[in-house]
């Protein structure tokens, strides 16, 4: 006890004295101290260039220029909800109630939601979804700095090479808008980082590590665990075929490790699997329906390479304008200029080595595969060698024109999204740009990171003199007294839709962004209902309730409604509209939420037993008259 003293003496004696504790010297010197900084400098650069988003938490708001921020705080309230009472998360009778809806192809996110379920039953879900907004770029840099220290030589450029991928505005966008790529995203670098440590000391453990990567990566984001496993695969296939050399693995070896990855990453992702097959086998998308995607989600090759809109934020507007002139796509691409400019320095500086050739040719066949069954400059589209295919017009000699033949990667629907595979090798011959000027050129090596400061974080953050536009996680005046009553009665939001975003026929309006947010406040099942992939069966489901098909026919055609239900004194209209009135009942539908309205409608939901309650937060609330 008494040397333990006098050792606490002598450090605070030195630390008077200005001069380091030993103590603290040698935390600081091991591997664990310098990878916890390096993560908590990530996680507060990802927040510092996110920042609007950062302050969501304490605000208690969501992105409300959208339905995917109320589409993901349900799945986190939804896998909570799932993980309490132990039932499946992968359908559900509490979106477009009462026939339900399968989530197998859902944005569901089961791992992420199942990490985070004390903090979604502590906090809420809307707390989750933003919690995770706002550290997912840091955690992507960090992923990706541990990838790059296995290949770049110095520190530096490790560091460097995590911040200009994980801080990338692509990415920080997906932070903002698409949190299931942010989280998704993370998975490529690792699962290049323990694909290559694979290949350096074969084994179980390695192996087992590999597939518990892959598998993960399926119980986050789908789309995001086809760009992984894509990635390991060609990291572990040139030493899968290629002779041992001098005392290297033998064959057995190899394919014993593989065999093991594939093993364990089919029995992690297998509960994702099985309901995915499920689906697939009872009630699939048919691939017709996804052909819109297929031909408008490619990049727009004029984006890719221009600079990022977030200079704007900087004041050079002029700059940022290339990007946006150049149209929309489903989501943001572009590796931004000092990237760009980085990576072919890199690739030029380290021409010589295998590896970055490699990386220089996976570079370029993403952004190829990128551009989708055409190619998009400015507003044009351009096809060569174009035929026609399920009714859209594509190009034979593009590879995702052949990619989504494939049955597994057919789901594969936003070509554009395979520019993140892009960025990991763009990202890493970046880094090798940096590691040449770290030592041959330093004042020109803090220029060009300064430049990169213009480039990064996310177009999210509102730069304009209109605060951007937000919605609360919780309406209690509106909500509260649904949330009292405790009979599960089905809530009907108006505008009412029951969609996908593969988009299907007759699938009703457009509803407010708060209404799925505003069904984890309540409890209760919801007539409407957004789902990433929602089979055509389902929908025809929801039609055969004569009271859903006349409120839809309400809002598509209102005029002929009235032709339908409302001709006095006659017999078929009024067998009609008590059908649909019995319809409700059996339901159990004992609220409407009208959030906007036309006459027509509210003439319906009166005509049908429903009448008006009370108003709050802009919405009026009816309930069905006992």
């Amino acid at each position: 006890m008494t040397t333990g003293n006098v050792a606490l003496g002598h450090d605070e004696d030195l630390a008077v004295k200005g001069r380091p504790s030993p103590t603290l010297a040698r935390f600081a010197r091991r591997p664990v101290a310098v990878h916890l900084a390096l993560l908590i400098g990530y996680l507060a650069a990802g927040i510092a260039v996110t920042w609007t988003r950062a302050i969501y938490l304490t605000q208690h708001v969501l992105p409300g220029d959208a339905r995917d921020p109320g589409l993901f705080v349900w799945d986190f309230w939804w896998m909570a909800r799932c993980v309490e009472h132990l039932s499946d998360p992968f359908s559900t009778s509490y979106l477009a109630a009462p026939v339900g809806a399968p989530l197998a192809y859902h944005t569901l996110m089961p791992l992420p939601g199942v990490l985070m379920t004390p903090v979604t039953l502590l906090y809420g879900p809307g707390f989750s979804y933003n919690l995770l907004s706002a550290i997912a770029p840091g955690l992507t840099c960090y992923a990706m700095y541990r990838a790059a220290r296995l290949w770049l030589p110095s520190q530096t450029a490790a560091i460097a090479t995590g911040a200009l991928f994980g801080l990338s505005t692509m990415l920080t966008w997906n932070a903002w808008y698409e949190i299931q790529g942010a989280l998704g995203a993370i998975f490529l670098p690792l699962a290049l980082e323990v694909a290559v440590r694979l290949r350096r000391r074969p084994g179980w453990w390695q192996a087992t590590i590999l597939g518990l990567v892959l598998g993960a990566a399926l119980l986050t984001d789908q789309e995001s665990a086809i760009l992984a496993g894509f990635l390991a695969g060609l990291a572990i296939l040139p030493w899968l075929v290629s002779r041992p050399a001098g005392g290297g693995p033998r064959a057995w070896v190899k394919l014993r490790s593989v065999a093991i990855a594939a093993v364990v990453s089919l029995v992690v992702a297998s509960p994702q699997l099985i309901a995915m097959t499920q689906q697939t086998a009872d009630a699939a998308v048919p691939q017709g329906a996804l052909a819109a995607d297929y031909q408008n989600s490619g990049a727009n090759l004029q984006q890719i390479f221009a600079p990022s809109p977030r200079v704007g934020f900087f004041g050079l507007k002029i700059l940022a304008d290339d990007y946006r002139h150049a149209g929309n796509s489903l989501t943001f691409t572009a590796y931004g200029v000092v990237l760009t400019l980085l990576a072919l320095f890199g690739l030029a500086v380290w021409w010589r080595r295998r590896n970055a050739r490699l990386l220089g040719l996976l570079w370029l066949g993403a952004t190829i595969t990128a551009l989708g069954s055409g190619i998009v400059i400015g507003a044009h589209r351009y096809v060569p060698l174009g035929e026609s295919w399920h009714g859209i017009h594509v190009s034979v000699i593009m590879p995702y024109t052949w990619m989504v033949r494939v049955p597994f990667l057919s789901s594969f629907r936003e070509a554009n999204r395979i520019t993140e595979l892009g960025l990991v090798p763009a990202a890493l011959l970046a880094g090798a740009g940096v590691n040449w000027l770290r030592y041959h050129a330093k004042p020109a090596l803090v220029v060009v990171l300064a430049l990169a400061v213009l480039e990064a974080g996310s177009v999210g953050a509102n730069t304009g003199p209109t605060p951007p536009v937000t919605m609360p996680t919780a309406m209690p005046a509106l909500d509260g007294p649904i949330a009292a009553d405790h009979s599960r009665s089905i809530v009907l939001d108006i505008p009412f839709g029951v969609r996908s975003a593969v988009p299907l026929p007759d699938e009703g309006a457009g509803f407010n962004p708060e209404a799925e947010v505003q069904a984890t406040a309540d409890g209760h099942p919801r007539a409407i209902a957004y789902i990433s992939r929602l089979p055509e069966s389902e929908e025809a489901a929801i039609r055969r309730h004569p009271f859903y098909a006349y409120l839809l026919d309400a809002q598509q055609t209102p005029a002929s409604l009235y032709g339908e239900l409302f001709t006095p004194h006659n017999s078929q209209d009024s067998a009609r509209l008590n059908a649909a009135r019995l319809d409700a009942r059996r339901m159990d539908v004992g609220w409407a939420i009208v959030w906007s309205s036309t006459p027509v409608i509210l003439h319906y939901l009166m005509s049908t037993g429903f009448r008006f309650d009370y108003r709050a937060d802009g919405a009026a609330v009816y309930r069905l008259a006992r």
